[in-house]
């Protein structure tokens, strides 16, 4: 993999990169330019005064005089002191290093730099200016900031998830271990409150119920509840689909039960309807009514896409966007991408992405690696990594590349559970975009996409590892992604079982003054050391150390 990892860089960074990161635009004036050249050498400059002062002030100031009394006085030392000295500036430089390690383990930065920058840097003419690109408005700065900020936060429902009963619940049967957290349980029970709930529900004794039943934490008082408004209520939708999400132990089970609550269901839709401008409580029953049977749908389809019934559950899935166009928070689109690769409709696919891959959207790993996918469908069955080194990547195997790029850059994690070097779990039903949760949720339906098409993973592992390789700090800046979010390990650790080793990419770079001092420290350690067990030995060189500083000041 080495041989390849960054093979297509050169050739396709020209048409990778943006303007953005070429520096394009409006030109600057020569005052413009002066200033910035000046503030960016300011520390430069004050260097070089430094040294010309001392060389104007060399006879005045009797340097050579005061270098021989200082060479005089250290080989007067006995090499006692030499180990006191540098014994006592390793404990010194040890306890720097052990609290710039704590400091930056509990903060993420380095105090000594932060406070550099935050104290030293002004007084050296530095400005916090010159970390941002030039020519950018503070305006667009703090929008990103901000952008950032929010999608940090956000947690989506995860389009793809599993049936408690019949999959999630299986898999502790079999393996005793829960594949589900509780802050992930908990989130959906929010969910389940939000789309199924509504202010009218004591109206109906059954709804009633089943507002009760939501907010139940122990799944048997969920199921008990849900058979208390089926008593009630024969035609209470939402208890059927409670039954089918977790009572349910078979594929099969859930689908006869999800078909029982779709017939209550459209019953109470269409009844909903005709009185949806009376009230506002009627309007918000039918907000609540509406989400019932979109959900109750979209599990029919993926029931249908689990037994097989593919086309059946694509038809569901197209009717089901046509029907109900504003619920594109529920990513319906994803599944029917998922489908649409199992069916090997590449026509269809293309024509959903170029509908859904749009810059007012928020992406998804389903929305970047499946066009990447599709494009690297075209190349990959003739590409060789050899052949490409040695002629150049043609027009098509650039527009791979790229495609491979930006879905990387998008989402970091996908690649190691594609190329099978990290194991796949069970998904969860919350997702974090661009977190491991999310690579997850994605490999775990769309691996065998990427292996039914020859060498589509043989271009991906070629090519993945080069692409933060172009993105030197992708935590502080990105090419086509606003910078990757620094808090998706929490954030993925509270979403994914304690068994699974999360996935932390990029990880952070350790600050230079944790390497210098603990240089430092190591150093002064081996030299006190060396003195003490050779002080002969290391009493030459120090006078020999002496001797070439004194000579360096006489030809001066």
């Amino acid at each position: 993999m080495a041989d390849g990892d960054g093979f297509g860089e050169a050739a396709a960074a020209a048409a990778f990169f943006p303007a953005s990161a070429h520096g394009l635009g409006p030109p600057l004036g020569w005052k413009e330019r002066l200033r910035a050249g000046l503030a960016g050498s300011g520390g430069f400059l004050w260097f070089v005064a430094g040294l010309g002062l001392l060389y104007a002030l060399r006879v005045p100031l009797r340097l050579c005089d005061h270098l021989t009394a200082v060479t005089g006085f250290l080989n007067s030392l006995t090499p006692k002191f030499y180990v006191a000295l540098t014994g006592t500036s390793s404990l010194i430089s040890g306890l720097i290093f052990i609290f710039e390690w704590w400091y930056f383990h509990k903060h993420g930065t380095s105090f000594i730099e932060q406070v550099s920058i935050s104290h030293l840097r002004p007084l050296m003419g530095g400005t916090e200016s010159s970390i941002s690109e030039p020519g950018a408005p503070s305006s667009n700065r703090e929008g990103e900031n901000s952008r950032q900020n929010f999608s940090e936060c956000k947690v989506w429902r995860n389009p793809l998830n599993l049936f408690r009963g019949a999959e999630y619940r299986r898999y502790t049967w079999v393996t005793g271990k829960e594949p589900l957290t509780y802050y992930d349980m908990n989130l959906s029970a929010q969910d389940h409150q939000t789309f199924f709930t509504c202010d009218t529900d004591f109206l109906r004794p059954s709804d009633t119920v089943m507002q009760k039943a939501w907010r139940e934490r122990n799944p048997p008082a969920r199921i008990k509840a849900a058979y208390q408004a089926l008593e009630l209520n024969n035609d209470c939708a939402t208890a059927y689909v409670l039954l089918a999400e977790e009572e349910a132990t078979t594929i099969v089970d859930a689908e006869r039960l999800f078909k029982q609550a779709l017939k209550a269901g459209e019953t109470i839709y269409r009844r909903s309807q005709q009185c949806q401008h009376q009230s506002p409580q009627h309007e918000a029953q039918l907000r609540r009514d509406t989400n019932v049977l979109v959900y109750i749908k979209r599990r029919l389809a993926m029931c249908a896409r689990k037994l097989g019934r593919i086309k059946e559950a694509v038809k569901i899935m197209r009717d089901l966007m046509k029907e109900f166009p504003p619920f594109t928070m529920l990513n319906i689109h994803e599944n029917l991408l998922e489908s649409l690769l199992e069916l090997q409709a590449y026509a269809d696919v293309q024509a959903v992405l170029a509908k859904y891959d749009d810059i007012s959207l928020p992406k998804s790993a389903a929305i970047c690696y499946t066009a990447a996918l599709l494009k690297t469908r075209t190349v990959s069955d003739k590409f060789s990594p050899e052949t490409a080194c040695r002629r150049g990547l043609s027009t098509a195997e650039i527009n791979a590349v790229e495609a491979i790029h930006r879905a990387v850059e998008f989402n970091p994690h996908v690649p190691k559970y594609l190329l099978e070097m990290k194991s796949l779990i069970l998904p969860p039903e919350h997702i974090l975009k661009r977190g491991d949760s999310e690579a997850i949720a994605y490999a775990f339906f769309h691996l065998q996409h990427w292996k039914r098409i020859e060498g589509a993973l043989n271009l991906l592992q070629c090519t993945w590892e080069g692409t933060f390789r172009m993105i030197p700090y992708p935590l502080e800046k990105g090419h086509l992604f606003y910078p990757y979010p620094s808090c998706t390990e929490t954030a993925d650790r509270e979403l994914l079982p304690t068994f699974h080793h999360v996935s932390v990419y990029p990880k952070k770079e350790l600050p230079f003054f944790i390497h210098f001092t603990a240089g430092l420290c190591s150093s002064t350690a081996m030299i006190a050391f060396l003195t003490h067990q050779f002080p002969e030995i290391m009493g030459v060189f120090a006078k020999a150390v002496s001797m070439i500083s004194r000579t360096c000041v006489e030809y001066l």
